[in-house]
């Protein structure tokens, strides 16, 4: 996590439009212009700040068609999701002591009007007048998760509405982390990680549909610190594991819990003998909840990311390391050192042969899962890269008829307000054969395992580097696109969605998009191909897949 400067949150609203003068709504590259088409924020007078201020993240959540109707309760907080979205829009959204109409033009669900008296900020009160139309929505859709201050806020991606639907208050300590599950057979898909060490389990959809300000229907694990009272710092589903996930936290620690089993769960571990090693841990029941402890290293855990198979793990913490795991095998696979300082973030490609991880020495690291090692580093931000992503939805003008890619474009954001994009074309890499005794090292094209040496061995963590060992590559586009330092990025089928740690979320829609978006507004995230799954991951792009 990323320590963010002190100071209020501006006071920016939906009638007003944060874009700064010096800042340009638009940025080039080889395959044309990505416009910034609209923007997200939030209503100031709803945040509190009484645990102190988070860095936000976004999570991009697309909900299904809606299950099988079952039948309803008595329950006051149920709602049909057409009530209860509207009716929390209209509590959200209501402007001082008159009323608004609002439009969500092209959102989900399709066109929503909205008449509300309510006061921003008065989730608790009752609006005085509401009129709602269009009963057939059902929630389905693509929505933006994102934590400000106590809040998590939920916007609707595809309508150009600038203001959240929806806001879920915590009492006692701040979301920092949160992740969804788009392949959730039924019951939980959203994980929200507080800075207390909690964590709930919770239904989206059930979210949308209840008009007020709290969690409905969750499940809280690890309640007040019951097993591990540090931070959460990153918190992720397990790919087809069926309900299970993983949260890391910011002693060192991760924990394995299944959704499925009492979130109560009795839990207790084993003493860990030695900070500086590995080791897990495994609980003395089987109905305990987390069913296991991995300790990965002394400090922060900053970021955790699963390759998109769930295969491996990728860890980066506060001690410069990333740490690449085989999670069925609980075993250490390889790692090592960044240049300087904490590393911050790590994505996957989408392949699985490549990580990138960013961080406190203001490079761009590229690890090749093959070697064991960098094959490449790319300096071009002014400060700490906080955010990285390959884009699997860019296509490279040039194939080499194998099928094999053979060049990727991934992105970066930092606290220099910068959005960087990079194209890593495999033939183009220079690495090094060997290096001679005392002798400077000779070097060759491509990147393929044969051009080492050696592959590092299992289970290694390698120190940094040496610079001139590694090729080095340059940005394609540097653009500043906030005001404030950027905390992440994700990358869609249509645009590039970029976020500042105060919580203002921008998207860019990529050349040509714009114009296809207005035929068919649904398309901003449809991924229909099983092979792009929907991931809060960070990738960026360029001539990329209709």
């Amino acid at each position: 996590m990323i320590n963010t400067a002190n100071g209020m949150i501006p006071t920016s609203s939906s009638s007003a439009n944060p874009q700064s003068p010096g800042l340009k709504t638009y940025f080039k590259t080889p395959e044309g212009r990505y416009k910034l088409h609209y923007e997200k924020t939030h209503p100031s007078s709803l945040l509190h700040y009484a645990h102190g201020k988070t860095v936000t993240q976004v999570t991009l959540a697309h909900l299904k068609d809606k299950p099988a109707p079952s039948t309803p309760t008595g329950s006051s907080s149920s709602f049909s999701a057409s009530t209860g979205v509207k009716s929390a829009a209209a509590r959200w959204l209501g402007s001082g002591n008159g009323s608004r109409a609002l439009s969500f033009v092209g959102g989900n669900g399709g066109t929503k009007s909205i008449s509300s008296t309510s006061r921003i900020g008065s989730l608790g009160a009752s609006s005085s007048s509401n009129s709602l139309t269009n009963t057939n929505f059902d929630g389905k859709g693509t929505y933006l998760i994102s934590n400000v201050g106590d809040a998590i806020f939920i916007s609707d991606l595809n309508s150009h509405d600038k203001d959240p639907i929806k806001s879920i208050h915590f009492s006692n300590s701040n979301p920092v982390c949160h992740a969804f599950d788009q392949d959730a057979k039924e019951g939980h898909d959203l994980l929200i990680g507080l800075n207390s060490g909690d964590v709930y389990s919770v239904s989206l959809r059930q979210q949308l549909q209840d008009v007020g300000k709290k969690l409905v229907g969750a499940h809280h694990y690890n309640k007040d610190g019951s097993v591990n009272n540090s931070r959460c710092t990153s918190i992720t589903w397990v790919p087809g594991g069926d309900g299970a996930f993983v949260v890391a936290h910011a002693d060192g620690n991760m924990y394995v819990y299944e959704k499925n089993k009492d979130a109560a769960g009795d839990s207790t571990f084993s003493i860990i003998k030695d900070q500086t090693q590995f080791s897990v841990s495994h609980a003395r029941y089987s109905k305990s909840n987390p069913m296991a402890r991995w300790h990965v290293c002394q400090g922060s855990i900053n970021s955790i990311a699963f390759s998109f198979d769930g295969a491996y793990l990728a860890t980066v913490g506060r001690d410069g390391y990333l740490r690449v795991f085989d999670y069925s095998k609980e075993q250490l696979v390889c790692g090592g050192k960044s240049y300087y300082g904490a590393v911050l973030c790590c994505a996957w490609s989408m392949d699985g042969k490549y990580i990138l991880t960013g961080g406190e020495d203001d490079l761009v690291h590229v690890w090749s899962m093959e070697d064991r090692k960098v094959v490449a580093w790319g300096e071009g931000h002014n400060s700490w890269v906080s955010g990285v992503a390959f884009d699997s939805y860019w296509s490279a003008p040039n194939t080499d008829g194998t099928g094999e890619t053979v060049m990727y474009r991934f992105g970066s954001v930092g606290q220099d307000t910068q959005l960087l994009l990079w194209d890593l074309e495999m033939d183009e890499i220079v690495v090094p054969l060997r290096r001679c005794a005392g002798g400077s090292p000779t070097y060759s094209t491509g990147s393929q395992s044969s051009h080492w040496d050696n592959a590092s061995p299992l289970g290694t963590l390698q120190p940094a580097s040496s610079i001139r060992d590694v090729p080095k590559i340059s940005p394609l586009v540097a653009h500043r696109v906030h005001n404030e330092p950027l905390s992440g990025l994700i990358f869609t089928q249509d645009s590039v969605l970029t976020v500042c740690q105060e919580g203002h979320i921008k998207i860019w829609m990529r050349p040509g998009a714009a114009e296809s978006q207005s035929s068919n507004t649904e398309t901003l995230l449809s991924t229909s191909s099983k092979d792009k799954p929907l991931h809060s991951s960070k990738i960026g792009g360029s001539s990329y897949k209709q």
